[in-house]
């Protein structure tokens, strides 16, 4: 561990992404904020920070509670950061609601079957050559 890592460097360690050239991209893009605020990839982490940046659906805050610039196991990485409660909580949330949205959208039955797909080309025609 060394007393000042950059921050693409640490979000790589901490596994948030696989590379540390897509945690500057992410940076450089503005997904990832500092305190609130947008960094630029030089910038140093300091313990006690909150930081905004995006797992998958949803945005994630995490607070650091330690210094790494190196990547090792899931479990080691897990150590770096405590997710905040609020961000626990709106996570939790939204994919309630994603869930909620995917029952209403139903999928069809079954495929149309011959009869019906002529009858869809029919009506297409119909009301494309007017």
């Amino acid at each position: 561990m060394s007393e000042t890592v950059r921050i693409d460097k640490w979000l790589w360690a901490a596994r948030f992404f696989k590379t540390r050239q897509l945690a500057k991209k992410a940076i450089e893009g503005g997904k990832v904020r500092y305190n609130g605020s947008r960094v630029k990839t030089s910038r140093n982490v300091e313990v006690g920070a909150l930081i905004e940046l995006p797992q998958g659906w949803d945005n994630v805050t995490v607070e650091v509670l330690a210094l790494s610039d190196q990547r090792r196991g899931a479990s080691e990485a897990r150590a770096l950061y405590a997710e905040t409660p609020e961000s626990l909580d709106r996570r939790e949330r939204e994919a309630h609601q994603r869930k909620l949205a995917n029952q209403v959208m139903q999928p069809p039955i079954k495929r149309p079957d011959k009869r019906q797909r002529r009858d869809i080309h029919r009506f297409q025609r119909q009301h494309t050559d007017d």
